[in-house]
C-alpha cells in the first residue's frame, strides 16, 4: 500500500523532508552526535568526505575512515528531534520513495550514537567513557507507538522505590545492540542504564527559578538498584534511539563522554577533549576487523 503524502513528506527533489536526505547519501553504518559543531569534529579524521548537506539543526556528512563508508548526521538535542530523525533515516532503506510503499526486503542500519552526559554514581568520573546497556525512558515519546516496552519486573521496581506519578508515562527499559556493544567494549568504559528525560532543566533536577515537582527524584534515580543493576547517568536521547530502533529493525548503542558528575557536583575541566577521545576511541572500534 503506497503511503500518502501526508504522511510521508518529500521535498520537490525527492528527498526526505526533514533530513533532505536521498537513499544514496547515507552509509549504513551512522554515527549520531546531538551538537551540529561535533559533525565536522568526527568528520576531520576521514580519509575523504563525499557528500554534506545541511538543513535546520541537521547536518549530514557522510566518506570514509579506514575505507569504511561512515555517515555523521547531527540529531539536535531530544527525544522529539530523535523521532524525526531515526524514522527519515529508516524510510530512506526501507520505503522505496517513488512508489512510497515498503520494500519487501529490509535493511538495518547500524547507530552509534557519541554523546555527552551527567554521571549520577560518584564512582564514574568526568572524562570517563560510558556504554549504554539500557536505556530508561523517563519522557513518554514512545507511547506513541505500539510497542512491548515497560512491561520489564525493573521497571514495576523503579516505579515503586521512584513513588513515580501515574500522571506521568510509565517507564520503559530498553536494552541497546549486544553484537555492537560488544564491538565498542573495552576495559576502558564503563557500563550502565542510561535514563533518557525529554528536558534539561527539571526534567533532569535542575532548580533556576521554577519549583520542582518532586526535588527528590534524582536521589532516588541515583539510588535504585535492581539484580545488581543501577541508573548510571541521565541525557537526552539514548532511549528513544533505542526504543525506536528496536522497532525498525535497527541495532543501536549509546556512547557517553562524562563531562558532569552530578553525585559530585563537578565538570570536566576539558569537555571538548573527551568528546575528541571518545570520538578517536569510537571510530578505531567501529572499522576494527
Amino acid at each position: 500500500m503506497s503511503i500518502k503524502k501526508s504522511e510521508l513528506i518529500l521535498n520537490p527533489d525527492g528527498s526526505v523532508y526533514h533530513l533532505q536526505l536521498k537513499p544514496a547519501h547515507i552509509a549504513r553504518t551512522i554515527i549520531t552526535v546531538g551538537d551540529q559543531n561535533r559533525v565536522s569534529q568526527v568528520t576531520k579524521h576521514f580519509d575523504r568526505i563525499e557528500f554534506s548537506r545541511e538543513k535546520r539543526e541537521f547536518i549530514t556528512q557522510t566518506g570514509y575512515y579506514k575505507g569504511h563508508r561512515i555517515t555523521v548526521i547531527s540529531t539536535g538535542i531530544g527525544p522529539d528531534n530523535i523521532d524525526i530523525v531515526l524514522n527519515e533515516l529508516d524510510a530512506l532503506v526501507n520505503i522505496d520513495l517513488n512508489t512510497r510503499e515498503v520494500k519487501s526486503t529490509h535493511t538495518s542500519l547500524q547507530l552509534i550514537r557519541i554523546g555527552t552526559s551527567g554521571s549520577l554514581q560518584p564512582d564514574i568520573p568526568v572524562d570517563a567513557f560510558l556504554v549504554s546497556t539500557h536505556g530508561l525512558d523517563l519522557n513518554g515519546m514512545l507511547h506513541f507507538y505500539a510497542n512491548p516496552f515497560g512491561k520489564e519486573a525493573f521497571v514495576d521496581a523503579f516505579i515503586k522505590h521512584t513513588g513515580w506519578s501515574p500522571d506521568k508515562a510509565r517507564p520503559m527499559l530498553i536494552e541497546n545492540s549486544p553484537s555492537l556493544q560488544k564491538k565498542l567494549d573495552s576495559d576502558a568504559v564503563f557500563k550502565g542504564i542510561t535514563a533518557t528525560a525529554g528536558g534539561f532543566y527539571g526534567p533532569q533536577g535542575r532548580v533556576l527559578r521554577l519549583s520542582l515537582a518532586d526535588a527528590e527524584l534524582n536521589h532516588k534515580i541515583d539510588s535504585f538498584a535492581f539484580n545488581g543493576q543501577r541508573i548510571t547517568n541521565l541525557e537526552m536521547e539514548t532511549s528513544t534511539i533505542y526504543g525506536l530502533a528496536k522497532l525498525l529493525g535497527h541495532e543501536a548503542v549509546s556512547l557517553n563522554a562524562i563531562i558532569a558528575n552530578r553525585a559530585n557536583g563537578t565538570f570536566s575541566q576539558n569537555p571538548k577533549e573527551a568528546v575528541e577521545q571518545l570520538i578517536v576511541y569510537a571510530l578505531n572500534k567501529i572499522t576494527q576487523e
